[in-house]
């Protein structure tokens, strides 16, 4: 085993330890410092991790979340009792939850290592925080109904975002529902506007049906263990999905962008929109579906207008970008900052904030 790569793999794990400490996951973040300590290559899943031979980063691979996820898929359907006695709400020290882990990595090598192949999927409802108040923006711009179109939508959850209710600061929206949202919220309220979907739809590549408990178990794994209050919401948010029928389409983003941007939409505000999804599209597709849809942009009219709406990390320590692009002008406007997980939002607003 290569030492150089074994390495580079458990600097990842440290690199990711501190992104799951910073977003309130004190356990994940043990789990990953754990593994990039103690780690070794004596079983088939520590070689599998150590060998690595992709971008083992949060914004590759991201090999560490697939570990905690593949082992607390293990936890959530009762296949590993012992395991399941030291994650939360139990409390052990750290010799005892690594004993457990390693001797888990053994009874259940078969299970791991093929989930381990499978790149974690997660579908953050809080994000919708900061997608409300783009789509009360684009409203209020374009007066006119919507037509939601949202990439990489895995189970659907943010596909539903008007469903839920929320507080903004003091402003309040939506009707009363099982999914409540309040964020931490900084700046002025959003734009009053009324809101009329006229249609929605989502792609994955992989999408994950809320009403089938493998899907529901995936998801839920890649939830961190000691955050219930995300996986609580995630189990009222499934439920409302599967009670709706809603179901995600299995395709590939720029084929179905293609063909979703194909037809023109006389008299709706057309809108496309992604979370924390755009960065994993290979650099070659990423460069495709931007020149696809600017493309559409400029076919765009006052009377068939184009919007893209994004949440997507910038490389700024703070948050991620809430990106909102408005066609025919092609206007582009950074109207706020989010939280990855939607804890809190830092909105600006459409005004004076073109970029």
């Amino acid at each position: 085993m290569s030492e150089d790569r074994s390495d580079l793999i458990r600097q990842s794990f440290l690199r990711q330890a501190k992104a799951c400490a910073d977003l309130g996951s004190p356990f994940t973040a043990r789990l990953c410092t754990l593994a990039a300590e103690r780690l070794t290559g004596d079983s088939s899943v520590g070689e599998t991790v150590l060998r690595w031979p992709g971008n083992p980063d949060g914004t590759g691979d991201a090999l560490a979340l697939r570990l905690a996820g593949t082992l607390h898929a293990l936890v959530r359907s009762g296949q590993d009792q012992a395991l399941s006695a030291v994650y939360p709400p139990h409390t052990v020290d750290d010799d005892t939850l690594w004993a457990a882990i390693e001797a888990t990595m053994r009874r259940d090598e078969a299970f791991m290592l093929e989930r381990l192949n499978s790149a974690p999927q997660t579908n953050e409802v809080r994000r919708s925080s900061a997608l409300l108040p783009g789509f009360l923006t684009i409203a209020a711009q374009t007066a006119k109904p919507l037509i939601l179109s949202e990439v990489g939508a895995s189970a659907g959850l943010n596909l539903q975002w008007d469903r839920y209710s929320y507080r903004l600061g003091d402003f309040r929206w939506g009707q009363v529902s099982a999914v409540e949202l309040a964020p931490r919220w900084e700046g002025p309220p959003p734009p009053q506007a009324k809101i009329e979907i006229i249609e929605r739809a989502g792609c994955d590549l992989n999408p994950l049906d809320p009403a089938s408990e493998d899907d529901r178990l995936r998801l839920f794994s890649y939830i961190w263990a000691d955050q219930q209050d995300r996986l609580d919401r995630t189990a009222a948010a499934l439920a409302m999905a599967t009670e709706s029928g809603l179901k995600v389409e299995k395709a590939d983003a720029i084929d179905w962008l293609r063909k979703r941007l194909a037809t023109p939409r006389p008299g709706m505000a057309h809108v496309i929109y992604h979370t924390i999804a755009w960065q994993y599209l290979p650099p070659a597709l990423k460069a495709e579906g931007e020149a696809l849809i600017a493309d559409a942009g400029s076919r765009a009219t006052e009377t068939a207008p184009l919007a893209r709406l994004q949440l997507e990390a910038d490389g700024k320590p703070d948050g991620a970008a809430i990106l909102l692009t408005l066609w025919p002008s092609g206007e582009m406007c950074e109207i706020g900052r989010a939280d990855f997980h939607g804890r809190w939002v830092k909105w600006s607003g459409w005004e004076d904030s073109a970029v």
